[in-house]
């Protein structure tokens, strides 16, 4: 049964879960199959976490593997291969983060201020396009236009007399690390732009039109109301992100790999991969897994943390 109490002016209607369930059918039956996935792919796997403490052999299964405890963590930090894909990862992810982060933002004010429709929505999709694409074509493409003698851009910038030699954007491990990271950029500013887009029609109008009337220019305005309006939004995704440090696509590594960039493309995903799945220590590659997500937490409740401290309203 509808309950309605009174607390002052504001009128609080609660629902009877029976009620809501009746009313609401549809939708709950709707939320079963996302539900049955996310427990099925996030919860149902935790047991076989303790294959970490074993030498676990697939054909023994867990009752005929041996137990040695600590034993795999001890040998992944002993193993200069691991050392040297952590300290890739954490470089190459810390230069992401500091790329990457505010150029969704910077899209996202400027889309905001275009004042012709039309060429918005263009923009827009154009710019959201590349989320949607596979590491495997821009791979294919990117080495289509990057190769040193015959790819498009160096052979438009010789034309052009900017370069006498063709770049070796990806075939040598400084340039690789560059382009890398900016083919990053192109593919997930557009998606990122989304989110700050919709936070940003949530700030009232009226703010806009007082600050206009009191001669503040298009650049005063987004410093002093689109920037703070947007605020609990940035310090939300970048605490999301900051979980995600410990983190690395295999896909996009394997796409853009090759023997003369391995010592900068060997990152944790490669070496799940090649120590763990492709050499058959399902141990190992399931302990470094662990680490990853272990550290991620511990980085998003530190930064949570912090953000609270600093008067925000955090993620948890």
């Amino acid at each position: 049964m509808s309950k309605a109490k009174k607390r002052g002016k504001e009128i609080v209607t609660t629902i009877s879960w029976k009620k809501a369930l009746k009313r609401d059918w549809q939708l709950y039956l709707m939320l079963i199959f996302p539900l049955v996935m996310v427990f099925v792919f996030n919860y149902a796997a935790y047991p076989g976490l303790r294959m970490v403490f074993m030498d676990y052999k697939p054909a023994k299964g867990y009752d005929g593997s041996e137990w040695v405890g600590m034993e795999t963590f001890i040998k992944i930090f002993k193993d200069k291969d691991f050392i040297k894909s952590l300290k890739n990862s954490i470089v190459f992810n810390f230069a992401n983060l500091a790329v990457t982060f505010p150029m969704p933002i910077i899209l996202a004010l400027m889309l905001n201020e275009l004042r012709y429709p039309k060429f918005k929505k263009v923009t827009q999709t154009i710019l959201y396009l590349p989320h949607f694409l596979s590491w495997v074509i821009i791979g294919s493409v990117a080495y289509t236009m990057f190769r040193p003698s015959t790819g498009l851009v160096n052979v438009a910038l010789m034309n052009m007399g900017l370069i006498e030699e063709g770049i070796p954007f990806l075939t040598e491990k400084w340039h690789w690390a560059v382009t890398y990271l900016l083919i990053g950029v192109w593919q997930g500013m557009g998606w990122g732009t989304i989110i700050y887009l919709a936070a940003i029609t949530s700030i009232s109008g009226e703010l806009y039109e007082a600050a206009m009337i009191d001669g503040a220019n298009r650049w005063k305005r987004m410093w002093h109301i689109t920037l703070p309006g947007i605020k609990g939004t940035v310090v939300t995704l970048l605490i999301m992100n900051l979980g995600r440090l410990m983190g690395s696509d295999y896909e996009r590594l394997d796409q853009f790999g090759n023997s003369r960039v391995k010592d900068f493309q060997y990152q944790l995903a490669i070496y799940i991969y090649e120590k763990g799945l492709a050499g058959g220590k399902f141990s190992m590659a399931t302990a470094v897994g662990l680490f990853q997500s272990v550290v991620g937490l511990i980085l998003v409740l530190a930064s949570d943390k912090v953000a609270k401290k600093l008067g925000e309203d955090g993620l948890l």
